[in-house]
């Protein structure tokens, strides 16, 4: 039997899909991926790869990782810079820009599965778990949507070499990247802390619902490149300002109901 939490084995390949399920009124969740209408086995204490306490542990790590993966840029300061070194600043922003999404996610990733794991046991301990089965199979699929994030090519030292030898095309194709990650990226793990929020719910601990004002919406790719392309470039000031100020707001949305999850964890653990 294998080690690995139920919720981290390799979920079929139609349940990574998102979909809409009924949710309480109260409300409105992010899609939520297919899942099955009978309940799974539920497993044992024995599959958790993780004690509680180091799950525990784990969340409070993650949170506190907020700093080193949550850059918050200034976009007066950075464009600044970029004019007084000649653009090579703008290398840097662009680095940034890549990295900070990538470690984000990773970030977030590990915090929604760590406090999976610690309300699962807290579950099986209240003899909780057949009944919440429904809400962790929701949580485990968009789990599974950031996992398979982890594994895209964003490596922010290739992108910057890229940038330096073809800058204005790297830059565009870089953006419109930027802006699909943070579109799947912020659903799924809307998803995630909508369930998460059922599940503490259920267990004693009142965690916000996430606001669902803040899921990012795709941008008009199309008019975006066509914009930059007929101003000569000049437009790719305001979609720089665009790129640094969404994440911006998505990562500061994150930190509140995040605080009040780190809070929870304590409060079970």
């Amino acid at each position: 039997m294998s080690d690995q939490p139920w919720w981290q084995a390799q979920q079929p390949q139609q349940a990574q899909q998102p979909q809409q399920a009924q949710q309480p009124q109260q409300a409105p969740p992010a899609a939520q991926p297919n899942y099955s209408a009978r309940p799974v086995a539920v497993p044992g204490p024995q599959q958790m790869s993780f004690p509680p306490s180091a799950s525990a542990e784990r969340v409070r790590l993650a949170a506190r990782r907020r700093d080193e993966t949550d850059y918050i840029f200034n976009y007066w300061t950075a464009l600044g810079w970029t004019i007084l070194t000649f653009g090579i600043y703008g290398f840097y922003v662009f680095y940034q820009l890549i990295r900070r999404m990538r470690d984000h996610n990773a970030r977030r990733l590990e915090l929604l599965d760590a406090a999976t794991t610690v309300a699962w046991e807290q579950a099986g301990r209240r003899g909780l778990q057949q009944e919440l089965t429904p809400s962790f199979q929701r949580a485990a699929g968009h789990l599974a949507v950031l996992r398979q994030m982890t594994s895209d090519f964003r490596d922010p030292v290739i992108w910057l070499l890229l940038a330096i030898v073809a800058r204005g095309i790297t830059e565009i194709v870089g953006f419109v990247l930027l802006d699909m990650d943070l579109v799947k990226h912020s659903q799924a793990e809307a998803g995630a802390g909508y369930e998460l929020s059922v599940i503490y719910g259920r267990l004693g601990q009142q965690v916000p619902f996430p606001d669902q004002g803040q899921l990012k919406q795709p941008d008009n790719y199309v008019g975006r490149v066509l914009a930059a392309i007929f101003t000569f470039g000049i437009y790719m000031f305001w979609w720089y300002y665009n790129q640094m100020e969404e994440p911006n707001k998505h990562f500061i949305s994150n930190w509140a109901q995040e605080d009040y999850l780190v809070h929870a964890v304590g409060a079970l653990s």
